[in-house]
């Protein structure tokens, strides 16, 4: 007999489509894209993980809209609402590698599309209540998040498995995936005014790695709370090796396992913060 799947296999992640979705161009820090919204209460910035926005990123995107948050989701790369083919994820990705946008590999480097990020969540303050917005980047774009924080109307920054730079070198691996500048000037609100990051990984995620962790611990203290799941062999969930994506791809709802519970504190973090 074959055996029985694990728990995390025997299962999918949560998913939706663009229905309810508003689509609209918008322009910042010199550049334009579509942001779809929807929604009501406080405002949450989702930027997707590469290849954009899949059914799995809208999975997330209508959990929290369902737990009463205006989410926004801008759309700098991709085709929305398509499913995440082998070939269709790995072409995004090749052009992402080259956009002078993104700078995937660069060290200690500001990328142009932060820029963008930071406007779309500066408007979005002004158009929702509560006392900021939250911003959430997720594999490609986690670090991104942490960028759109140098912006006082940012108070929720969530950092789900940041993996760029790309960790092809120690010290891509211990970069931060920000600016000098930028990182010192989040550093600077942790310290005065109370910021708070929260960080997301798998154990065993090489393309997210510790030694990121270790430096954002180290320039935000006690500020930067990490979530780290356990995906070592045997562990209780089922995970593999390879599981990265924390906040879709690893969430299973019914038996509900850690990446569900992260998810959960992602929202608990969220209220705590903005709301």
């Amino acid at each position: 007999m074959p055996e029985a799947p694990s728990p995390n296999e025997a299962a999918s992640a949560p998913t939706s489509t663009l229905d309810g979705w508003i689509r609209h161009p918008f322009t910042g820090g010199g550049l334009t894209y579509d942001c779809f919204e929807k929604g009501s209460g406080a405002g949450v910035v989702l930027i997707p993980e590469a290849p954009g926005i899949t059914p799995e990123v809208l999975g997330l995107a209508d959990h929290l809209v369902g737990e009463g948050f205006t989410v926004v989701i801008p759309s700098p790369f991709g085709e929305p609402g398509r499913e995440p083919t082998i070939g269709y994820t790995m072409r995004t990705v090749v052009r992402l590698c080259v956009s002078a946008e993104m700078r995937a590999f660069a060290r200690n480097a500001h990328r142009p599309i932060t820029d963008f990020l930071r406007a779309v969540a500066a408007d979005l303050a002004t158009r929702t209540p509560g006392r900021g917005v939250g911003v959430i980047g997720m594999c490609f774009t986690g670090g991104f998040a942490l960028a759109t924080a140098t912006d006082d109307a940012v108070l929720a920054p969530v950092l789900a498995e940041p993996a760029v730079p790309f960790p092809v070198s120690a010290q891509r691996r211990a970069d931060a995936g920000v600016g000098p500048d930028e990182l010192e000037r989040v550093a600077a609100r942790a310290r005065d005014d109370g910021l708070c990051v929260l960080g997301l990984r798998f154990s065993r995620d090489v393309s997210a790695p510790v030694a990121r962790f270790a430096t954002l611990r180290e320039r935000l203290g006690d500020a930067f709370e990490v979530i780290e799941l356990d995906s070592s062999p045997g562990n209780p969930d089922g995970y593999s090796g390879r599981a990265h994506s924390v906040l879709t791809t690893e969430v299973r709802e019914t038996p509900p396992n850690s990446a569900f519970a992260a998810r959960r504190r992602v929202v608990e973090f969220l209220r705590e913060r903005i709301v």
